[in-house]
């Protein structure tokens, strides 16, 4: 029981550690991306490279993923308090993510073209 509560202690302090590591560095270069951005891509090269093995951040990651619907109410509930905001904005929201789509669509087609020229296929 002990063993199992360390290993849940530890695949959680991995994972807040990459975070803090993440917000940390992005409060210090100012940039726009999100800090948690950073802590994912530090703890992937962490895992990638071995210096993590899995079986360290597994525990805490099953956990998250299990209960990853509650982490979408608070996200939910700030969506219905500013339901007027996303009105007012929804032609400038809908057209991003309908051109957005296209433009990732239209990159992968040229994209798979070229590759798909290349191989001889």
């Amino acid at each position: 029981m002990l063993k199992k509560l360390l290993h849940y202690a530890i695949s959680f302090a991995l994972i807040f550690g990459c975070l803090y590591l993440g917000n940390t560095i992005q409060s210090l270069l100012g940039v726009s991306i999100p800090g948690s951005i950073f802590g994912m891509l530090i703890l992937f090269a962490a895992l990638a490279s071995n210096i993590v093995p899995v079986k360290w951040v597994q525990p805490g990651a099953h956990t998250f993923i299990r209960y990853m619907i509650l982490l979408f109410v608070p996200v939910s509930v700030g969506l219905m308090n500013h339901f007027d905001t996303l009105l007012d904005n929804a032609l400038p929201i809908l057209a991003s993510a309908i051109g957005g789509t296209f433009i990732v669509m239209v990159c992968l087609a040229v994209f798979l073209d070229r590759f798909l020229k290349g191989s001889g296929k």
